[in-house]
């Protein structure tokens, strides 16, 4: 497909017409387009077309988006909203969620630096949240934008059983679920300690809440797993709709739990190769970016399967995923690994 403002032809989705040097370099000329194309997207699902900042209203300070939101109106996510001037909605009594068991090993995206893929016999209970912060126009569960189960804390701690070896708190994301997610960590955390806590996260939480996340990820053996989408901020909002700013600091704070325990590695950092759009200028600043904070943090690339609004695209070629191992590579990230394969062409 041609790009719409420079003319190269690249391998882009129509969803998202321009290629990534224009949107790196020329984000001003087709700000107004890329906004206008995610807040189309939004309306189909009642969700706000755009970040509420509005001088009159809350703020809400959960996420990177730091949405103002006048009464009776919502938040970016859809689910935190005003209420007589307070920030209401999910808290630690409960969510928009729904969970699941995975019989270990699974399909996890630190399954190649954590024990869980020995523990045969025992069971992941994944809990899906059903709301996210970000946007993303290739995003790979989409389907939660058309759900919204309302479960109690109390029902998720009770699916747990004796057979559960670890939990994951995904979605969606779970950043807007963070103190539920902290709460039913804190009781089965309580009820046995032979259980790993896992968060996967687009990393936008607030660096204060990210913490107590690593705090709990750290007590029980569990890890953080932020899925680093691009490096570029343009890059970021014109897939995702938002900024990155939270995910790179979230980076940098889970990072420096890495001395506290050798064994799983604490962090785990993912990343998506959208063909097209995460070209080698991404790959190679988030490579330095990873390299100069800590080269031993573990870093997957997965397959890219054409999915929601990106789905005109391509998998994942077996060159990029290559490319990208070389470029982690070479800048001393030596401890990398190449996901879901089965989708690499």
């Amino acid at each position: 497909m041609h790009c719409q403002l420079c003319e190269n032809e690249v391998p882009i989705s129509k969803t998202m017409p321009y290629c990534p040097d224009c949107i790196r370099n020329r984000f001003g000329e087709i700000s107004a387009h890329v906004f206008e194309i995610h807040a189309r997207t939004r309306q189909t699902y009642g969700l706000p077309e755009k970040i509420p900042h509005d001088d009159s209203g809350t703020r809400c300070q959960l996420c990177v988006n730091k949405c103002s939101i006048t009464a009776g109106e919502c938040g970016y996510c859809g689910v935190r909203q005003n209420i007589n001037g307070r920030i209401s909605g999910p808290d630690e009594n409960w969510a928009y969620a729904d969970w699941y068991h995975d019989p270990l090993p699974t399909n996890c995206v630190a399954d190649w630096v954590c024990d869980g893929h020995t523990n045969h016999g025992y069971k992941n209970l994944a809990v899906f949240y059903e709301a996210c912060t970000f946007n993303c126009l290739f995003c790979q569960n989409w389907h939660y934008r058309d759900r919204k189960n309302k479960a109690s804390t109390e029902e998720m701690v009770n699916a747990a059983g004796s057979s559960t070896g670890c939990i994951c708190f995904f979605g969606g994301d779970p950043t807007p679920f963070a103190m539920h997610s902290l709460e039913v960590a804190k009781r089965l955390q309580e009820k046995t300690k032979k259980r790993r806590i896992c968060w996967e996260t687009n990393g936008s939480i607030a660096p204060k809440y990210m913490k107590k996340w690593a705090d709990c990820a750290l007590a029980s053996d569990g890890c953080i797993k932020i899925d680093f989408k691009t490096f570029s901020e343009n890059q970021n909002i014109a897939l995702c709709g938002t900024s990155n700013e939270h995910t790179k600091k979230n980076i940098e704070l889970v990072a420096q739990y890495m001395g506290k325990r050798e064994k799983p590695p604490i962090l785990i950092v993912s990343t998506l190769l959208v063909p097209g759009y995460i070209d080698e200028y991404e790959i190679r600043s988030m490579a330095r970016f990873i390299s100069s904070i800590n080269k031993d943090i573990p870093w997957s690339f997965l397959g890219f399967y054409p999915h929601f609004l990106f789905n005109d695209m391509a998998c994942t070629s077996r060159e990029q995923g290559e490319m990208a191992l070389d470029v982690a590579r070479a800048h001393g990230i030596v401890n990398t690994h190449l996901g879901n394969i089965h989708l690499i062409r």
